[in-house]
């Protein structure tokens, strides 16, 4: 943030960076907290710490249910997941063809842990495993599991997988949801596979055929094939079918238990893996009380930030006024995986507290019920204190946000297809990497929601956002007439909604740039591009060189002008690094182009690393300035991509310049001093909260993350935002104490390290 002087941010009204994400509901966040106060509020608006031991085959024998309950107290959790059937039962059902372990006898594990949750105090979630069966089961209901095209039954080791069009959830599953409540009376039930088969595999059994055939009149697809409109058919079909089941099941165990006993299907926070499951996250949100998140670590290429990044993402859908628990594991999950080891406490601590920044709540996660690794047990209490502490600022909060950060699951899925990675996940990463470097708060905004988030933002960015509906590009046309500004990557509007090419970006008159005539457009020729990794460069306008120290050889061209704010910082280099391909973008008359494109030549040998061809017309940035002084930015060159894959500072610095560019003085935020800071401000009535993840730590080297390292001083400052007069910071997490400083509109305030994380409450 050092390119934005401070004389230009405390000039700057927080007005314009006004309150976004808060879904479909008009409530404030002071509302839904004394709604949650009262004790007509349901278990599912008060329940904000949870905890889970996923029970083994082996853990009825010896359950040592008096440590777990001490536990439970320990951790503060205010509800528990208890496992009861579906692939394993661990209570004595009627229907003998529910597997039980042997473990278990006539014991009824889960009924005793229920009744012990229960005289606790705690909410319970009932949990069901329910896509798969023990062979006894397949051999009494071979018509009730998927098949494949020669008739042979889908398979995960030993287990055979149901079919989610068959009696097995029409009729099996909602028989055990009634049993189960009825027994026990649980607060809900969730499931952790409840939606069957994934997308790599079609299913051919009779139910299926017999569906697929009544809703479209013609067979299942009898392979896989984007283009075949029958086979983009299957898909919504299957999409359809999994909210079906949301809906039943909601029902049954309404209707068992009352109308505050959910079902309540848990969920991921990538929606690569929500594709492949069927699961359309913006209808199942529609629907959903609370989300239960399945989304236990991080990856090295996703980073911390991600957690918090999903659950922003999320509550874009969900709305900031209800929960998101998320499965928070104590052991060693990711790459790899060792069930029985703990996680190093920093790295699951880390995980925890940026999901609080994104308004996650915490549910820790063991599997199995003893362990010979017993320091994961300590991870979670000191964690689970603190947020009972603190937990009125960490939920019903609204986040404050100019920038917004345009995702669509119809693009990963019709676009992204067999390559989402590469096409659609690494250009979001690499801008939101970017945003978070750059400590620019920003928000996911779902490309179907643009006409409901945008006009209380500033900027709006689409990276590779490629398949857009005309619906969609209208509402982005809209945003920009209001005096909106924009940012889009790569192929954005190049794509119907179903993935099928346009002949000219939809966009093409706001991006100023087109296809170039006979250029040929198709995602088999998109992914090429994006999994090249040539040794090409992009060329700055104007170049500077000629005035810069270095060696001369006479044939430096003249400086013809000022460079472009989004140039900033780059007045020693006439060249990026770009590592990509370009080729068929026009860009249209009267636009900045400030890059253009230097295609590849040798690296090895040494004397052969020379440009074959020093400059091209093709533009890799175009900008400009539309007659609303909105601020448009193109990016055809893929830096989004290319810096969530390189880790490049140069590309990460010219995204956030983009985006500075944009926002012009709206950004509501300003954080300086040293390290990676993952920074989130929210507003709740009557004061501000900003809440700081240290993840400095993280870069240094791969996961796990061994040791925070404190980071400091820091300088914050903040317009004073329309009806907030703040006179009071308290730190939540530090001892330190600090002051507040006023200066005409905006306040500012020194934290001298943080840690781990920070979060301070202006009021």
């Amino acid at each position: 943030m050092r390119r934005t002087t401070r004389r230009t941010f405390l000039a700057t009204s927080l007005a314009a960076a006004t309150l976004a994400g808060t879904g479909r509901s008009s409530t404030t966040a002071a509302e839904s907290a004394a709604r949650a106060a009262a004790s007509e509020d349901p278990w599912y608006r008060r329940t904000l710490r949870w905890g889970q031991t996923n029970i083994t085959e082996i853990d009825p024998a010896a359950y040592d249910i008096a440590w777990w309950r001490e536990h439970w107290k320990r951790t503060r959790v205010q509800g528990v997941i208890i496992n009861a059937g579906g692939i394993v039962a661990y209570y004595p059902g009627r229907d003998p063809l529910q597997y039980r372990p042997p473990s278990l006898g006539e014991r009824d594990l889960y009924g005793e842990l229920v009744k012990a949750a229960h005289d606790d105090g705690l909410a319970v979630f009932a949990r069901m495993d329910s896509n798969r069966t023990h062979e006894a089961f397949y051999q009494a209901h071979p018509d009730w599991f998927a098949v494949n095209a020669a008739g042979e039954p889908y398979r995960a080791g030993d287990l055979y997988v149901t079919c989610v069009n068959g009696p097995y959830y029409e009729e099996y599953i909602p028989g055990i949801l009634r049993e189960i409540i009825e027994r026990s009376h649980p607060e809900a039930v969730t499931d952790n596979s409840w939606s069957g088969l994934g997308r790599e595999s079609i299913c051919y059994c009779r139910n299926c055929t017999k569906k697929f055939s009544e809703r479209t009149g013609k067979p299942i697809p009898a392979e896989k094939n984007w283009d075949d409109p029958v086979y983009r058919q299957w898909i919504q079909w299957n999409y359809a079918r999994r909210l079906e089941i949301w809906d039943l099941n909601n029902r049954t165990t309404q209707d068992a238990g009352g109308p505050h006993c959910l079902w309540v299907g848990m969920n991921s926070g990538s929606i690569a893996t929500q594709c492949r499951s069927f699961r359309d996250y913006n209808e199942i949100c529609r629907r959903a009380e609370i989300i239960m998140l399945d989304h236990q670590a991080r990856s090295d290429s996703a980073g911390f930030h991600q957690n918090a990044e999903a659950g922003k993402l999320i509550h874009g859908l969900l709305g900031w006024d209800k929960l998101i628990p998320e499965s928070m594991a104590m052991y060693q999950a990711g790459r790899p995986t060792f069930r029985k080891a703990s996680k190093p406490a920093p790295e699951a601590q880390l995980w925890m507290f940026t999901g609080f920044a994104g308004t996650i709540q915490p549910w820790w996660h063991h599997i199995g019920a003893y362990h010979e690794d017993r320091r994961q047990y300590r991870t979670a209490e000191a964690v689970n204190r603190w947020h009972e502490a603190n937990q009125e600022y960490l939920i019903r909060r609204e986040p404050v946000a100019s920038v917004g950060v345009v995702w669509s699951q119809s693009n990963a899925d019709y676009y992204g297809r067999d390559h989402v990675e590469e096409l659609v996940e690494l250009p979001l990463r690499g801008v939101a990497h970017a945003l978070v470097r750059a400590r620019i708060p920003y928000i996911p905004v779902h490309a179907d929601h643009i006409d409901r988030d945008a006009p209380r933002l500033s900027v709006l960015v689409l990276p590779n956002l490629a398949a857009m509906s005309d619906e969609q590009c209208r509402a982005v046309r809209h945003f920009v007439d209001r005096g909106g500004n924009l940012i889009a990557t790569g192929q954005t509007s190049l794509y119907s909604e179903w993935g099928q090419p346009r002949a000219d970006f939809a966009l093409s008159d706001l991006l100023a740039a087109h296809v170039a005539l006979g250029r040929r457009v198709s995602i088999d020729e998109d992914f090429e591009r994006a999994s090249d990794t040539s040794h090409s460069y992009l060329r700055l306008a104007p170049e500077l060189r000629a005035g810069v120290y270095g060696p001369e050889t006479g044939n430096e061209p003249e400086i013809g002008g000022k460079r472009h704010p989004a140039l900033a910082g780059f007045d020693e280099t006439d060249v990026l690094p770009f590592g990509g391909r370009l080729g068929g973008i026009r860009a249209a008359a009267g636009t900045d182009v400030l890059a253009t494109f230097i295609p590849p030549f040798p690296i090895y040998p040494p004397e052969t690393s020379w440009m074959r061809q020093t400059r091209t017309d093709e533009p890799g940035l175009i900008v400009r300035t539309a007659g609303n002084n909105s601020r448009i930015a193109f990016l055809p060159a893929d830096l989004d991509r290319r810096y969530a894959r390189d880790n490049l500072p140069d590309h990460g610095n010219l995204l956030a310049n983009l985006v500075r560019w944009a926002a012009g003085d709206t950004l509501p935020l300003l954080v300086e001093g040293p390290g990676f800071l993952d920074c989130h401000l929210y507003r709740q009535t009557g004061r501000l909260i900003l809440h700081l993840v240290n993840l400095t730590s993280t870069g240094t080297w791969r996961a796990p993350v061994e040791e925070f390292i404190p980071v400091g001083p820091l300088r914050v400052h903040l317009p004073i935002p329309e009806g907030l007069q703040p006179s009071r910071i308290k730190l939540l997490v530090s001892s330190h104490t600090t002051e507040l400083s006023m200066q005409g509109k905006a306040l500012s305030f020194e934290l001298p390290s943080v840690l781990d994380h920070e979060v301070v409450v202006l009021e």
